[in-house]
């Protein structure tokens, strides 16, 4: 998104702010729900975060960062300005976004955390979020089962990761998924290049596949980076000879696992609603002084080629949520 439209969008979200004091009159709290990105995971947990104000009976202002951690900054003012009760934050850097969300608490506003958090203890009042490191375990069995039935144990491997953006997250996750891709294989690391938008993917992914045409698994650790790498195979003609392993799950990716073009094999979905809607339920509960937990670790899914059934479910509650 370009500034304009990121201003546009700033607005927007002030302008339903408008409507906060009346509400905050009659009792209504106030959140503000904050994203950094309009991939189908953030919708996702706004989606959530939707549903969990509207069950408390909260008003939920909403706004997107567009990866730009002055504008988070700038939107967390904006808000604390304008007296919201609670903010509900996909956190854009877990250092960078300390001092506006630090801001806010010292004027008495809860801060709740969910997806992506921060690394300074009590900013947070609670953390919402999957286990990064289990999203890579999971992903990784699926890859060491793949390359001992069908690759002879033996595979040459690329990785899109996100290290500049959230580099323990990223590594979390890479980690995860090559403690659990190694178990009875070998495979040779040929590249590991930061690529998280799908765009970017794409163009990363090609080039990779260009200088090592050897490449028989790429694993991306977000859903942009595995949506790009899939494209990026099928750019270069390779479908049955690269074959993708990801993260997160979308209808878009559930599509991939099902289409007969053999390219996504596993993919390990969170549960980015229920992250949403569990982090406005902890504000509201901390706004009436009720104990929340620190941190909450919710379940992953593995969606998986194999899993024919279960990708489909899937792919119907992704629809439904997303009506």
């Amino acid at each position: 998104m370009k500034f304009k439209s990121l201003c546009g969008a700033a607005l927007a979200a002030l302008s339903m702010f408008a409507l906060a004091p009346s509400a905050q009159a009659a009792g209504k709290p106030v959140i503000a729900g904050i994203v950094f990105q309009q991939d189908i995971y953030m919708k996702t947990v706004l989606a959530g975060m939707r549903a969990g104000a509207k069950a408390g009976g909260a008003t939920l202002l909403e706004a997107n960062s567009n990866n730009k951690i002055e504008k988070e900054a700038e939107i967390i003012d904006t808000f604390i300005a304008r007296g919201v009760n609670a903010i509900v934050i996909t956190a854009l850097h877990p250092t960078n976004s300390l001092p506006a969300l630090e801001r806010a608490r010292a004027k008495g506003i809860v801060v709740v955390t969910v997806g992506s958090g921060v690394d300074k203890p009590g900013v947070a009042q609670a953390f919402f979020r999957s286990s990064d490191k289990d999203i890579g375990l999971s992903t990784g069995t699926a890859a060491a089962a793949f390359v001992k039935s069908k690759l002879d144990g033996h595979a040459k491997l690329a990785i899109l990761a996100f290290k500049s953006l959230l580099p323990t997250q990223s590594g979390d996750r890479v980690g995860g998924f090559l403690e659990n891709a190694k178990k009875g294989t070998t495979l040779d690391i040929v590249a590991e290049q930061d690529a998280w938008l799908p765009e970017k993917a794409v163009a990363v992914a090609g080039d990779i596949l260009t200088a090592h045409p050897d490449v028989q698994l790429i694993y991306a650790a977000n859903e942009g980076g595995t949506v790009g790498a899939m494209q990026a195979v099928k750019n270069a003609g390779k479908q049955g000879k690269v074959f993708v392993f990801g993260t997160d799950g979308s209808e878009q990716l559930a599509r991939g696992l099902l289409a007969s073009d053999n390219v996504l094999q596993a993919t390990t979905a969170q549960q980015p609603f229920v992250v949403g809607e569990k982090g406005v339920e902890a504000a509201l509960a901390l706004l009436e002084g009720k104990p929340v937990p620190a941190e909450t670790l919710v379940p992953v899914q593995l969606l998986s080629r194999g899993d024919k059934a279960g990708v489909e479910k899937f792919m119907l509650q992704m629809k439904q949520l997303n009506k």
